[in-house]
């Protein structure tokens, strides 16, 4: 799969990026011994990484998701190439991409009006306050992304896709084909992914064998929370 991108249309959505490049680093908490895992996610990192070439900006971390995982455990794995150590959080797909909502991804898609997660490569641009409050712009780079802009996919927080959600539901919400986070977890990602760094989305075969969980009792006017779906009522 080779990269393939409008280097015109990158360079003129991406431009505002370069301010992101300034912002300070955080330091990782000390890393625990590698699992088999993990350093496979750091293999496809580096690979990736390399492979998009010059288009990053930085190339010290690297988002790496596996759709090939259940919503409900952690797949969203941030690699840090610099210090050898891996980060992982939960991540939502997009409601084309899994119709029935069994959390797991069917397919991706590219197409516009989809609704689907779209695999391949992606830089990181600037942060912006849009419909989901500050979010990160995306620049697809390979052909079966290349819609990236004109869908409007980007990585922002939503209250669906925390531990919570997972607790109450047994799965994340779905998104629009976003890459959505929990709230505290995107703030990892507003430091440690923005900026011309690099994100990988594929099925990678990375994660734990999903066991499905003892059907929780039904909340009395509980409502899933999705990207287009409206809040649960507050019970008095």
């Amino acid at each position: 799969m080779g990269i393939v991108f409008d280097r015109r249309k990158l360079l003129k959505a991406g431009g505002a990026a370069l301010a992101a490049t300034a912002l300070p680093g955080r330091v990782f908490a000390q890393a625990s011994p590698l699992t088999e895992r993990d350093r496979k996610v750091l293999e496809i990192a580096q690979r990736e990484v390399e492979r998009a070439g010059k288009v990053l900006w930085r190339r010290d971390i690297a988002g790496i998701a596996d759709f090939s995982t259940h919503s409900s455990f952690p797949r969203f794995h941030f690699a840090n190439l610099e210090q050898g150590s891996v980060r992982s959080f939960l991540v939502a797909h997009g409601s084309g991409s899994d119709p029935q909502h069994t959390g797991f991804l069917q397919w991706f898609s590219n197409e516009p009006g989809s609704n689907s997660t779209s695999r391949g490569a992606y830089v990181t641009w600037e942060w912006y306050n849009g419909k989901y409050g500050v979010s990160i712009r995306l620049g697809g780079l390979d052909a079966d992304n290349s819609n990236t802009l004109e869908r409007a996919i980007v990585a922002h927080p939503a209250a669906y896709a925390t531990q919570d959600h997972v607790a109450r539901w047994g799965k994340l919400g779905r998104s629009n084909g976003c890459f959505a986070m929990g709230p505290d977890d995107f703030n990892e990602a507003l430091w440690h992914l923005s900026g011309g760094r690099l994100l990988f989305a594929d099925k990678l075969g990375l994660g734990p064998e999903y066991v499905p969980p003892v059907a929780p009792a039904p909340v009395p006017g509980g409502t899933e929370l999705e990207e287009n779906a409206p809040a649960a009522p507050v019970q008095s």
